[in-house]
């Protein structure tokens, strides 16, 4: 499981025109599953991205996780953090999982983080999404378990 965190003043998602997921400041996860995922991994990496501690504090120190600043989550699906392009023109995407294996696995590891009390906002699986962000810093890192 991949997990592509930028930290963001603000970010939304839109489908058709349709605002379906929103933020003000949080990270935004972009999540993406591979064939041997399972429960395990998107348990730690819920842990993992809640327990970052990646905001400023009074002495500009990354010492501030997103529970000290309030802050909430904004989690999209996204299966083209597992291309690989190192061969011809046109990335492979077979390190990807299904629909059918990916989709709940993204549900769970958002829900995880909801029962852990965050505010998490979504995209829609499978759709073509608008996804806005106003990355915060700049501050971006990968994640994988």
């Amino acid at each position: 499981m991949r997990a592509l965190l930028q930290r963001v003043s603000q970010a939304k998602v839109t489908v058709n025109g349709r605002i379906t997921g929103q933020i003000e400041r949080g990270y935004v996860i972009l999540l993406g599953v591979t064939h041997s995922d399972t429960t395990k991994e998107a348990d730690w990496l819920a842990n993992k991205v809640a327990g970052l501690r990646l905001f400023e504090d009074k002495a500009g120190k990354m010492n501030l996780s997103i529970h000290d600043v309030g802050g909430s989550f904004l989690v999209i699906s996204q299966f083209t953090l597992y291309g690989d392009a190192r061969k011809g023109r046109r990335p492979s995407f077979t390190a990807a999982a299904r629909p059918e294996q990916a989709e709940p696995l993204v549900d769970y590891f958002t829900e995880k983080l909801r029962e852990m009390g965050y505010a998490v906002a979504t995209g829609v699986f499978g759709a073509h999404m608008d996804v806005e962000i106003h990355n915060d810093g700049p501050v971006t890192l990968m994640l994988e378990k």
